[in-house]
């Protein structure tokens, strides 16, 4: 166990310290309060995707201070398409970290680099307020200069702490929506999972354990395919 430890620090120093770096970002309250914007990004991004992947449409995407989002979107008040749509947010950040580690774990840093680009930029179009703007041009402003002027070694350290910090971020999320439904005793307060129990007849209290299932799985798959795989 100790050799296995001692092998996989050697191969990927920069892959580890860039997780240790996520974490304390995710862990430190201070840090988060800054940062928790882009998991809130990817997070309102997977609802507008999966509400086009519904065949609903999507009116706009907004982004507030308190790092909080809404997407809406107009189509059936009720069936799959809806329900899909109110699924599509919590998993998103964690299922982006993983996808973009295998394409950090292929070498391929500067391609995920550029397709967080494309992403922030299709979610540009349909943001609807100003401080939603300055968030999503912020964010995209950094990866596009590591993207454009980063030397390899900078933009596979980047792009490994993005994928984690996505990844970690996910799992601080849902557990943040688990410490609200605690505090509101389980009552309604118009959550995702709120939303889904109405759509679903399936209790918010599921839900919330699905959204936990796939945000942890995440991170062991993410460090096998950056850690173990190579």
């Amino acid at each position: 166990m100790v050799d296995a430890v001692r092998t996989t620090v050697a191969r990927s120093p920069g892959v580890l310290l860039a997780a240790v770096l996520a974490l304390v970002a995710v862990i430190w309250s201070v840090s988060w309060r800054w940062t928790r914007t882009v998991v809130t990004i990817a997070h309102e991004g997977g609802h507008a995707l999966t509400a086009v992947l519904a065949g609903r449409g999507l009116t706009g995407i907004r982004l507030h201070p308190d790092t909080s989002g809404l997407t809406v979107s107009t189509g059936a008040r009720r069936g799959p398409g809806l329900v899909l749509t109110f699924l599509g947010g919590y998993p998103a950040p964690s299922l982006l970290g993983v996808g973009g580690a295998a394409l950090v774990a292929a070498d391929r840093a500067e391609l995920m680099l550029w397709i967080a680009l494309a992403l922030l930029a299709a979610t540009l179009v349909h943001v609807r307020n100003l401080y939603g703007v300055v968030a999503v041009v912020a964010t995209g402003a950094a990866v596009a200069a590591v993207a454009i002027w980063g030397e390899p070694r900078v933009q596979d350290g980047f792009a490994a702490a993005l994928c984690w910090f996505l990844l970690f971020g996910g799992l601080r999320a849902v557990r943040e929506l688990q410490r609200g439904r605690r505090r509101t005793r389980g009552r309604s307060d118009g959550s995702d999972v709120d939303m889904l129990a109405r759509l679903t007849r399936v209790p918010g209290g599921m839900w919330a354990g699905i959204f936990w299932l796939i945000a942890g799985a995440a991170v062991p798959a993410a460090g096998w395919v950056l850690l173990v795989q190579p």
